[in-house]
């Protein structure tokens, strides 16, 4: 990990006790090989990012999530021995102080929390598997997992609908989405009728995000370069697919790698990042019917895994896990077009970003 200097280390007290006073925005940045996660404040009205905070973890850190409260923040380490790490979230600055850490049953590529912040969701892309974990009522993981569940190769994202009665999950290797019943209650899931919807042959569906009206659920297809949209059966918990987009450029000579995906709060803008072209495809989204229509693409930092749009929807942030890097875009909202405001340095390979609001004194 990189350490800051006499002088370095004074800015980062004072950015961090200004901001403290302040309610605001952080951002949580994920950095699998320094190891860290880095904390940075997000200005609402410039767009412009500070570092608060370094914290150092014990392994490979990539997927993250945050509690419903608010209270925590859970990072996976995808070097062994695997585990989940749990991080206590001040709630005025945004800083992280350490918590527990627990084993998972394998290497997860995604970590999500049920509505109630009870469950632990894991997929993992080399495990073959998904599983679920109870946490207490203070937040601790149980270290022996509720469920254990084998699936096809290469489980890669796992997600509860907001009813918190269904949860799907990818399978990038079998061309599926798997869905389920969740028991709240319990933790365990149950395959729902039917168990599973197929996507196109060799798409490799990979990451979900509901609509914010949770009528449609859009889903990244990694080797296809392609968007799948599909109706949401609130009723019975199920998919239909409604449409296919391209994600890639069409001019890509390479095999393309789309990743990750995130809607507006307002459900206006859809955004994918794709890794062969370093590039953030835009769309507009037809809140009545679901559809998507292609804005353009936004060249960003190189090989964009992960990126993230702040609660409020004014900003776009990026991460490239080869730039070492971050960018700052403005969303545009009229059109949704991108507009580069700040670069900033982050930890080494970071991957993935979530976002919170704090509160000030």
């Amino acid at each position: 990990m990189r350490k800051l200097g006499g002088i370095g280390l004074v800015w980062a007290a004072l950015i961090g006790t200004a901001f403290a006073a302040h309610a605001g925005t952080v951002a949580y940045v994920s950095c699998a090989d320094s190891p860290e996660i880095d904390v940075f404040s997000l200005d609402e009205g410039s767009g412009a990012v500070a570092l608060v905070q370094r914290m150092p973890v014990s392994g490979t850190v990539m997927p993250m999530a945050i509690s419903p409260d608010h209270r925590r923040l859970y990072a996976g380490l995808r070097s062994k021995p695997y585990s989940v790490s749990q991080f206590d979230i001040d709630r005025t600055s945004g800083r992280l102080s350490v918590g527990a850490t627990q084993p998972l049953a394998d290497s997860m590529a995604y970590l999500s929390l049920d509505r109630t912040g009870r469950t632990l969701f894991g997929a993992s892309y080399g495990g073959n598997l998904i599983s679920t974990n109870r946490l207490n009522a203070k937040g601790a993981v149980n270290p022996t997992p509720v469920q254990v569940i084998a699936t096809k190769p290469m489980a890669h994202a796992i997600l509860a609908d907001p009813s918190n009665k269904y949860v799907f999950a990818t399978n990038l290797g079998g061309d599926i989405i798997l869905q389920y019943r969740f028991d709240a209650a319990t933790s365990r899931l149950t395959p729902n009728t039917p168990p599973s919807v197929d996507t196109a042959k060799g798409a490799g569906p990979r990451f979900l995000v509901f609509s914010p009206d949770h009528r449609f659920l859009y889903a990244t297809n990694e080797l296809g370069g392609t968007l799948d949209v599909y109706a949401f059966d609130k009723a019975k918990g199920t998919l239909a697919p409604l449409q296919t987009v391209r994600v890639a450029p069409d001019d890509l000579a390479a095999a393309p790698a789309t990743a990750d995906l995130h809607i507006t709060p307002d459900g206006r803008f859809l955004f994918v990042s794709e890794r062969t072209s370093n590039s953030l495809a835009g769309f507009r989204v037809d809140k009545k019917t679901g559809h998507l229509t292609l804005i353009g693409r936004t060249p960003t930092e190189t090989q964009p895994r992960g990126f993230g749009i702040d609660p409020q929807g004014r900003y776009l942030l990026a991460v490239g896990q080869k730039s070492d890097a971050m960018t700052v875009y403005a969303i545009d909202h009229r059109s949704g077009a991108l507009k580069p405001v700040q670069h900033a340095e982050t930890g080494k390979n970071p991957n993935w970003i979530e976002f919170l609001q704090v509160g000030g004194k």
